[in-house]
């Protein structure tokens, strides 16, 4: 009796799984952020479809750049997601989960943006981390090529450091908890097969 349960659950098992497991091939996709490219930030993602209705997201973005004697817009970011396709993985709407890191180096801008006022006199230098759900769309526009439109929400915590622009010399540091949107992306996809 008792093989026959191991038996009968194995067989279970592999019935259930053949469900979830794709069983011909895989599909990756590589794609870029439009607006976050806007930011003068170069950025890439690959997303690899593991099941039917699932799907982990790998993005990054990094941006170097000065701009000017003292304005800096410099960073990086990653965001790791795992998503749940409603109809199938790649395609139609999704739901996620997704994680955020980075570090941090911005100031010297005049925004014109009484709350970001700060920033004309100020570097802030400093690393974030958190989580947040996301929900998003992916239409099909040609055999390999997709739109995808993507909006998370969650929380950070965000540890950093402030320095005149005019001396260099550190002035200051803190810690804030940051609730709020933590991903967003209008993002143009290729599928590779």
């Amino acid at each position: 009796m008792n093989n026959y349960i191991r038996i009968t659950l194995t067989v279970i098992l592999l019935a259930l799984s053949s469900l979830l497991i794709k069983s011909i091939g895989q599909d990756l996709v590589v794609k870029t952020n439009l607006p976050y490219l806007l930011t003068t930030t170069p950025n890439i993602g690959v997303e690899y479809a593991f099941a039917r209705n699932f799907s982990f997201e790998l993005t990054g973005g990094y941006n170097p750049f000065k701009f000017g004697e003292d304005a800096r817009l410099k960073h990086w970011v990653v965001w790791p997601e795992l998503r749940y396709w409603t109809y199938e993985s790649l395609n139609g709407h999704f739901f996620g989960f997704h994680g955020v890191g980075g570090g941090f180096d911005v100031g010297g801008w005049d925004l014109g943006i009484n709350k970001l006022s700060k920033l004309k006199n100020r570097y802030v230098q400093g690393s974030a981390y958190g989580a947040g759900i996301s929900y998003g769309y992916a239409w099909v526009i040609e055999n390999r090529w997709t739109i995808e439109f993507t909006a998370g929400v969650g929380m950070a915590r965000i540890e950093y450091d402030t320095y005149s622009v005019s001396t260099g010399a550190k002035d200051g540091m803190g810690r804030k908890k940051y609730y709020g949107p933590t991903k967003g992306a209008v993002s143009i996809v290729y599928t590779i097969r």
